[in-house]
């Protein structure tokens, strides 16, 4: 079995293929090509990075045109410069 395994303080990050079909409220269909690109992801592992703030399974924040877009068996990543997460995403109680 293989597996990425980033390093150079990089972060891989698995992005949710958004398959649905995207329409302006005229009825016009929009191609994959004019999307914006997401800027979120699920952390799936992280190089040997000293006190690290994220670990594999959270979902964090990154730089809008950071990082490397990689297929890998069958699912996208993204690999990320650690410098380039800007926050992880909480669950919080609301008040």
């Amino acid at each position: 079995m293989k597996e990425l395994q980033p390093i150079n303080q990089n972060v891989l990050l698995e992005l949710s293929e958004d398959s649905a079909e995207q329409k302006t409220a005229a009825g016009i269909i929009i191609p994959d090509s004019a999307k914006e690109k997401q800027e979120v992801g699920k952390v799936v592992a992280v190089s040997n990075i000293e006190n690290a703030e994220i670990a594999p399974g959270d979902e964090v924040l990154y730089k809008k045109f950071s990082g490397t877009e990689i297929d890998f068996d069958g699912k996208t990543y993204l690999l990320v410069p650690y410098a380039d997460i800007l926050s992880k995403v909480v669950e919080t109680e609301s008040i």
